[in-house]
């Protein structure tokens, strides 16, 4: 079995690797990955990996060596579990590899938790692997790609609305060029009537990509924070970049109601401690979202918007997105360079078939 590990210190640093299968305890099931998705997300999860946690899904045996997690299917081709059958496919959240043993258990929406007593207590959206019942590799690929990205774009969207809007009548998106950014863009831009104005922020090689969206009412490069109308705003941040994001906050000041950090694309440039005018940056944490409107609604109904959510801007996905498809766990490893580097192109989704 091979696996692509990452250095948890300098998280450009890979390593791929042939391991002996874990042999099955009872109660266990081997699922062989068909494929997976790798985007900006996943840097993401690298360089938040001691922060969030992400390191502690898939542990490797090694000291300062990770695996990052992915979003993709895979088929249970050995089980001891009286939960999972052999041949049922899952879609869900898996380690960079080839394989991956779970402790099934099923639960009452037609699921499957992984109960592995490493992962218990970790947020239960991570845990759950979903059936996959007919359907094309193209749909497979396409779910890999968006529905993660996008359920969180909603998420975030939905959790504005929540705080109704924090009063700001301009919301900024940084890394608006990513999709979970343009996602976002598009769910703001969805209300007829809105009190808002729509600003992405982006590079100057991605403004173009960006600007073809058509769902900002205005795109600025980073360089051009300065040019920001200094009226109530919220600044929502997927880049992580902290030249940009304290050129912004001192541009605002106390015009910024709410400063949120959600992804690290620009992982490069983050620093830890920051002292920044305005509002301290909060970390925005998808799953909490889900648990409170959960708390809210009742269960399965914040999920049922999400999927709504995703599926409806993933209709129109070949307007904006090229799926690219890699064979062999091998291929994952310049393509998660690329990503981890700012070189890839934001018009890509790359999926790893194996």
């Amino acid at each position: 079995m091979h696996r692509l590990l990452v250095d948890h210190r300098n998280i450009t640093q890979t390593k791929l690797e042939a391991v002996d299968p874990a042999p099955l305890s009872d109660g266990q099931a081997r699922l062989k990955l068909e494929s997976f998705a790798l985007t900006a997300n996943n840097v993401t999860y690298a360089a938040s990996g001691f922060a969030i946690g992400y390191w502690k899904f898939f542990p490797t045996g090694q000291d300062g060596q990770g695996l990052v997690p992915v979003w993709g299917v895979a088929e249970v081709t050995e089980s001891t579990s009286d939960d999972l059958a052999v041949g049922t496919r899952l879609y869900g959240y898996y380690p960079m590899a080839e394989e991956l043993v779970i402790t099934p258990k099923a639960d009452a929406h037609g699921s499957i938790l992984d109960a592995a007593p490493h992962r218990k207590d970790l947020p239960l959206i991570y845990n759950q692997y979903v059936p996959v019942h007919g359907g094309t590799a193209e749909q497979d690929h396409l779910r890999a790609i968006l529905q993660p990205l996008l359920a969180t774009s909603y998420l975030l969207f939905d959790w504005l609305l929540d705080n109704d809007w924090f009063g700001a009548e301009q919301i900024i998106i940084g890394s608006a060029s990513s999709k979970t950014g343009l996602g976002l863009c598009k769910y703001l831009a969805e209300p007829e009537q809105r009190p808002y104005k729509i600003v992405g922020l982006t590079s100057e090689r991605n403004r173009a990509f960006v600007e073809g969206l058509g769902a900002c009412d205005q795109v600025l490069s980073y360089d051009e924070v300065g040019d920001l109308v200094q009226v109530p705003s919220v600044y929502v941040d997927m880049a992580g970049n902290t030249e940009v994001k304290a050129a912004l906050h001192s541009h605002l000041a106390d015009q910024l109601r709410h400063s949120a950090a959600v992804g690290l694309s620009h992982w490069d440039k983050f620093e830890q401690k920051q002292e920044l005018a305005g509002p301290k940056p909060v970390f925005f944490f998808a799953p909490a979202q889900v648990a409170k409107r959960r708390e809210d609604w009742g269960p399965g109904k914040i999920e049922q918007q999400i999927t709504q959510a995703w599926k409806r801007i993933a209709a129109d996905a070949s307007g904006w997105m090229n799926v690219v498809v890699h064979d062999g766990i091998a291929a994952s490893d310049p393509v998660y360079k690329s990503l981890a580097d700012g070189s890839a192109n934001p018009r890509d989704g790359h999926i790893i078939r194996l």
